[in-house]
């Protein structure tokens, strides 16, 4: 990460934090009142292939113990009323400004990767992990509308592992590389505001 990109990551993540603090202090009672404790979930993901953190985001669906793998079809009856609306304005991430902050992630990058896969594709996360993972990315713009339909046609855990490593894993891993090879903060500002106005530019 250049010292340009970290200083846009610390100074928007800063300004957002300050403008956006009464919002996620309303989604976080909300969150207590209709759905209990906890109101965040935190989720161990990899910012490289040998170090990993944990994403911070808005708890969406029911607890239950030994929660893993990537969401399909199969986990569809765990998300809350108030999960469904926070995922559907993607209102779930905003608690990752903390990891913004931290230099866990940048605003824009790939997707930070569970352990799991990063473990059965070595060699392709090796070369995604180059880049610092974000909160958004190219392939989030690009892909995360069909991935989506994908798992939502699974109805186990294995399942949605199969369809995700199959069709998910390299389909995304090929997005990540093209916007490695082209990243400036000019891309990064295109790629943040068609997540914010899916329509508004043709990337």
């Amino acid at each position: 990460m250049t010292i340009e990109k970290r200083l846009f990551d610390l100074c928007l993540a800063l300004i957002l934090m300050c403008i956006l603090g009464p919002i996620i202090l309303g989604i976080s009672l909300l969150i207590f009142l209709k759905d209990g404790g906890p109101i965040f979930y935190l989720s161990e993901r990899m910012r490289s292939p040998d170090q990993e953190f944990y994403l911070i985001k808005f708890r969406t669906m029911k607890s239950v113990q030994h929660d893993r793998g990537v969401s399909g079809a199969d986990k569809a009856d765990r998300i809350t009323p108030v999960g469904r609306f926070l995922r559907r304005t993607r209102l779930d991430e905003l608690p990752q400004l903390w990891n913004v902050l931290c230099g866990d992630i940048s605003f824009v990058g790939p997707r930070p990767p569970l352990r799991e896969y990063v473990e059965r594709f070595p060699d392709l996360y090796a070369q995604v992990l180059v880049s610092r993972p974000g909160i958004t990315g190219l392939a989030s713009v690009r892909y995360h509308r069909h991935e989506e339909m994908l798992l939502a046609g699974c109805s186990t855990s294995p399942e949605t592992d199969a369809v995700y490593a199959r069709a998910c894993v390299p389909r995304k891993a090929r997005l990540d590389l093209i916007y490695q090879n082209h990243r400036s903060l000019c891309f990064d500002m295109r790629i943040m505001l068609e997540t914010i106005w899916p329509k508004s530019l043709k990337l």
